[in-house]
């Protein structure tokens, strides 16, 4: 099958030293492919790479068979590569619909002049990005505070309200980047769920994340990295069992691993 998201020999150095070195790995579509890593491995920054937050010293990312290596972030998520950030990012002063019309603004084929006369090609556009953004509210649960500011939300809430922002328009590829970090364990089953729900009608995740259980039991495929390149990868009990990861990851030795499988 040919990967949707193809990366090769990405490098990046900050002084001389190579945060990401020579780093090469591919993601499935239709998959929930995870991106594990000690600190420091490189993770992030490979993702910023691959997004175009960063530019990479040298190497390759394809998006479908297309290069995207060096285009800025507005470009690659025109072409269909969507992220979230560890930082949360949603406008406070907005309510959460108006947080969604927003990011589905650059999205729009409209011009300024349909825009400026309200024609009928505008209208339609506008209803159509009301009818997606209602539904990705209603998917991530925050239905009841539609109108409400974004201010008011937690902090599980505007993860949530990130990742709908995220879904807008429609990608073929969304990076989660952290997506439970700092939230609590009932949320952290819902964020699993919504995904779940998302990949199964059409998007396929990569999903870079330090709760290794949350990964195990959500992804199909995992990617492990370790100083700037792929250390291993493979389904996630062969990972989870690899002396490899057990010692550059989880740092025990084979037979004293946790459990990192959730139960049922």
């Amino acid at each position: 099958m040919t990967p949707l998201l193809e990366v090769t020999n990405l490098m990046k150095a900050f002084r001389g030293v190579r945060a990401v070195d020579g780093a090469s790995f591919s993601v499935q579509p239709g998959s929930i492919t995870g991106l594990i890593g000690p600190n420091g491995s490189g993770k992030s920054t490979a993702i910023d790479c691959i997004s175009g937050f960063q530019r990479a010293n040298s190497g390759s990312v394809h998006l479908e068979g297309r290069a995207i290596t060096g285009l800025p972030p507005q470009q690659i998520a025109r072409s269909g590569l969507t992220r979230t950030f560890q930082d949360v990012r949603v406008y406070d002063g907005y309510s959460v619909l108006e947080n969604l019309l927003v990011v589905a603004k650059p999205f729009e084929t409209t011009s300024w002049a349909d825009a400026f006369l309200r024609n009928a090609k505008f209208r339609e556009a506008e209803r159509e990005a009301q009818g997606r953004a209602r539904d990705f509210i209603d998917l991530v649960g925050l239905t009841k505070l539609i109108d409400a500011p974004a201010l008011i939300l937690s902090y599980g809430q505007k993860k949530l309200l990130a990742f709908a922002a995220a879904m807008m328009s429609n990608p073929r590829i969304v990076v989660l980047d952290e997506p439970v970090a700092g939230v609590n364990p009932t949320r952290v089953n819902e964020v699993a769920e919504i995904v779940r729900r998302a990949n199964q009608a059409g998007t396929t995740f990569l999903v870079i994340e330090h709760n290794v259980e949350f990964i195990t039991s959500l992804c199909d495929h995992v990617i492990v990295f370790d100083r700037g390149r792929k250390l291993t990868e493979g389904p996630p009990l062969e990972v989870h069992r690899d002396p490899l990861v057990l010692d550059a990851y989880l740092g025990v030795e084979p037979g004293h691993e946790p459990n990192l499988v959730r139960a049922g």
